[in-house]
């Protein structure tokens, strides 16, 4: 594949999207405030004093990468901890109107005193990263290569507000499934990028960087590895990335896997009305368009303005996360019973160290309204539905948009981070899917 990608972003697809269940619309304006002078020195000089993690340069080569993060950049985070103006209490007595004062309180006190970054470091150091250039941006991935001969390559791919960090505790399972209760001949390549914006992956500087664009990409890093048949899995942004991958039939490509795969209502609605599946899943998408959908009209909107807040507040950063762990995770109301606080704040440390919260917000400006569709797909697709995840399409709906469904499962248990809340359950889906294509 050349490196030089075609950039596809305008392929048409059938659009049946998370935006014919959104009523919301923002019409903002305001006036700037233009600096000079002095003023305007003293703001640039105050911005240059934090300390940023600084990426080395990528180039077409297969690089080796570790991470390492000052410990300049640790003191000055604690020191941020140390100094937050609190909002004032809310007045319920739950989540609706966002993180509670106490739950909020508690988290950071843990993040200041009690989190360690340096353990998650090092468990990613103890891993193969790496860094390469792809279609003029640094992408980095992990690739773990199984010692077991036939292993099936796959890519997995996170979503927002994911990382890498979710994929972390399935990489042993999936590599050398032998140590991990399983059989020799379901072991797998794993390559985890970060997508562009987020993490260690370049943060892009012009317009452009859609779903088609990164699809295409990221063939041409399973090309680079020398993969010539692969698979891919994907949920969240994840799942988009994937379905278009499918979609374009990218070289190479055997199969997928999605979790929270990108199903809505085949129009036009049915003669007869919906099912009691289909009702149960509508009204979901319903409620995600009324409650749940304000932060993605703003990363979708105005990612820069919103980029100001959450790259200056740690505290601000974090709760925009923390909410929606507790939101779309399977938990009865605390998001740590499904996902423990380190990993939350691996995944939250990750944004912050990275400064990564106005350029992961831009992806859904380039493609939230135009990629994360419905799409029908015609090579072999399997799919496990967590049932804690915040929308369960029925296989109805699977069945009518991709003709190659060879696989549906729901899980009992798990939520959108499928990987990070039920690791063991995440891998046993993979395996069983995709032994059905090896």
């Amino acid at each position: 594949m050349k490196d030089g990608l075609e950039h596809r972003a305008e392929i048409a697809v059938p659009v049946s999207s998370r935006r014919n269940f959104m009523r919301t619309a923002a019409v903002t304006a305001g006036a700037g405030l233009f600096l000079e002078g002095l003023d305007l020195i003293s703001a640039q000089e105050s911005g240059k004093k934090a300390p940023l993690l600084v990426l080395p340069a990528a180039t077409k080569d297969v690089t080796p990468f570790k991470v390492h993060v000052t410990q300049a950049a640790l003191d000055d985070l604690k020191q941020r901890l140390a100094n937050i103006r609190w909002p004032n209490k809310e007045p319920v007595t739950e989540w609706s109107q966002g993180v509670p004062l106490g739950k909020a309180q508690a988290f950071v006190e843990y993040w200041r005193t009690r989190y360690d970054w340096r353990r998650v470091e090092s468990t990613l150091n103890a891993l193969p990263q790496f860094r390469t250039q792809i279609d003029g941006l640094g992408i980095y991935f992990i690739h773990v290569r199984s010692k077991h001969e036939n292993s099936l390559p796959i890519m997995l791919t996170h979503g927002w507000p994911g990382s890498i960090i979710e994929f972390l505790q399935v990489i042993g399972p999936l590599t050398d499934p032998t140590a991990h209760g399983g059989k020799a001949d379901e072991a797998f390549h794993v390559v985890i990028p970060s997508l562009p914006g987020f993490g260690f992956s370049d943060k892009p500087t012009e317009a452009g960087w859609r779903l088609p664009r990164i699809a295409n990409a990221w063939a041409a890093v399973m090309a680079r590895l020398g993969y010539s048949r692969y698979v891919a899995q994907g949920g969240d942004w994840g799942a988009g990335v994937t379905s278009w991958m499918a979609k374009q039939r990218e070289p190479g490509l055997a199969a997928i896997h999605l979790n929270l795969p990108i199903l809505f209502p085949p129009p036009p609605p049915p003669p007869g009305g919906y099912t009691a599946a289909e009702q149960g899943a509508v009204a979901q998408l319903v409620k995600y368009g009324s409650d749940g959908s304000a932060y993605a009209s703003i990363q979708g909107t105005r990612p820069q303005t919103l980029g100001y807040g959450l790259a200056d507040s740690p505290v601000g950063q974090a709760m925009w996360i923390y909410e929606k762990f507790q939101a779309w995770s399977d938990n009865k109301g605390d998001p740590a019973e499904a996902i423990s606080v380190d990993h939350m704040l691996d995944d939250i440390n990750l944004y912050w160290l990275t400064d990564t919260a106005a350029s992961s917000a831009r992806l859904y400006y380039e493609s939230f309204a135009k990629d994360f569709v419905r799409m029908t797909l015609d090579i072999p697709v399997a799919v496990s539905i967590f049932k804690g995840d915040l929308f369960v399409p029925p296989k109805l709906w699977g069945d009518q948009t991709y003709s190659k469904l060879f696989y549906w499962n729901e899980v009992p248990k798990g939520g959108h981070f499928a990987a990070l809340e039920q690791p063991e359950l995440f891998v046993a889906e993979l395996r069983k899917s995709f032994a059905q294509v090896r």
